[in-house]
C-alpha cells in the first residue's frame, strides 16, 4: 500500500516564492508508485490542499488530516518544502512533533538554531568549527555603527532568513548604517560579519541509514558585476556554480569532514546545505551558515549535488522520506 506524503510549501516570508519552485521539483521527482502525494500550502490565510478540479480544502490542523470526498487523509510523513517561517524556523517541526507526525528536516530545536545565523556560529565555533568574527545585533537596541570595530569588508545581514534578502557587503564604514537599516527591515536582528578571503563552496550532507553522507561540493563564483552571492547571483542567473568543484583532493576532504562534523554537532535530520569560505593560506573551511532547508528549485544546488554523487533525484527524495519514517 502506497504511503501518503503530504508535501508542505508556501510559508508566511518573503521566501515563499521560492518554497514553491522548491515544492515543484520535489513534487515532479518523488515516486508515485510509492507515494501518494498531496500538496499542501501554508499561507497567512489558511493551510490548504487544492485538488485536480481546483477546489480548495481545508487542513485541519488538530491532526494535520484532510477529508477529501467524505474520506479522511492522514498522513505517513510531511515532506518540508518550506523555506522562511514557519517551515525553516522550528515551529513547523514543533507542531509536528506534537501530533507525532514524521519530517523530512532537522528537529525543532536544531531548525531554530540553524535559522538564527549568530547562534549557529556560535555553536559552530564551541565544537571548534572555524567561523568569522561577527556582532550580534538587535533593533529595539540602539547601536551607533561607528562603534562596530570589525575588520572591512563585511557583510550585514538579517539574521533570520535566506536566500540573500536583505543582505549587503560594506567596504567601508561610513556605508555600514544603511546597510545595517537595510537588513532591518526584512529581521529584527541583524549580522555583520567580517569577509573571510577564499573560494566559496557549498555542500550538502544528509544522512542514510547510520551514515552521514558529503555530496560532492559546488564552487560558486558570483559574476564579476556581482560583489557576492546575492538573491540576483542565487536565483536570476548572475552567477557560475560548478558542481562538483574543480578542487584538490584536500579541500575536498577539509570542506567534508567540516561537513559531517556539523551535521553531527548541531544533531541535523534530513538534507542540509552549508556554506564555507576556504581559506587558502590557512587551508581550512570556515563556516558561513546552515541552511537546514535547501532549495531544490532546477537553479538549486543540491539537485546538482545529488546527480553529480550519481543518484537521480527520485531515489533522493524516496531516501529522505523513508529516513524520516524509519528514524521517527
Amino acid at each position: 500500500m502506497k504511503k501518503k506524503i503530504a508535501l508542505v510549501t508556501g510559508g508566511t516570508s518573503g521566501e515563499a516564492v521560492i518554497s514553491y519552485k522548491t515544492a515543484k521539483t520535489i513534487s515532479t521527482h518523488l515516486s508515485r508508485d510509492q507515494y501518494d502525494v498531496y500538496t499542501i500550502d501554508i499561507t497567512n490565510q489558511g493551510w490548504f490542499y487544492t485538488d485536480d478540479a481546483g477546489a480548495k480544502q481545508t487542513v485541519d490542523k488538530n491532526d494535520f488530516s484532510l477529508t477529501l470526498n467524505g474520506t479522511k487523509i492522514q498522513f505517513d510523513a510531511a515532506f518540508i518544502a518550506l523555506h522562511g517561517t514557519p517551515g525553516e524556523d522550528g515551529k513547523l517541526q514543533g507542531y509536528f512533533d506534537m501530533i507525532g507526525l514524521p519530517y523530512t528536516s532537522c528537529n525543532a530545536a536544531t531548525s531554530a538554531i540553524t535559522f538564527n545565523k549568530r547562534y549557529t556560529v556560535a555553536v559552530a565555533a564551541f565544537a571548534g568549527i572555524k567561523v568569522a568574527n561577527s556582532v550580534h545585533l538587535f533593533k529595539h537596541i540602539p547601536v551607533d555603527a561607528n562603534s562596530i570595530h570589525l575588520k572591512f569588508p563585511v557583510f550585514v545581514k538579517p539574521n533570520n532568513g535566506g536566500s540573500s534578502i536583505g543582505m549587503s557587503k560594506v567596504n567601508r564604514k561610513e556605508d555600514l548604517a544603511d546597510a545595517i537599516a537595510k537588513a532591518f527591515k526584512e529581521d529584527d536582528q541583524v549580522l555583520v560579519e567580517e569577509m573571510i578571503e577564499g573560494r566559496e563552496f557549498t555542500i550538502g550532507v544528509f544522512r542514510s541509514g547510520d551514515d552521514i553522507i558529503a555530496l560532492p561540493m559546488t564552487e560558486v563564483k558570483a559574476h564579476d558585476d556581482k560583489d557576492f552571492f546575492d538573491f540576483e547571483a542565487k536565483y536570476q542567473g548572475k552567477s557560475d556554480e560548478v558542481t562538483p568543484a574543480v578542487a584538490s583532493e584536500t579541500h575536498y576532504k577539509n570542506v567534508a569532514d567540516a561537513a559531517k562534523k556539523i551535521y553531527s554537532v548541531f544533531n541535523c535530520r534530513g538534507v542540509i546545505r552549508i556554506d564555507f569560505i576556504y581559506n587558502e593560506a590557512e587551508q581550512a573551511p570556515y563556516m558561513l551558515e546552515i541552511n537546514s532547508i535547501p532549495g531544490q528549485s532546477d537553479a538549486s544546488i543540491v539537485p546538482q549535488q545529488v546527480r553529480a554523487y550519481g543518484w537521480t533525484l527520485e531515489q533522493f527524495y524516496s531516501a529522505l522520506v523513508e529516513d524520516a519514517i524509519n528514524n521517527h
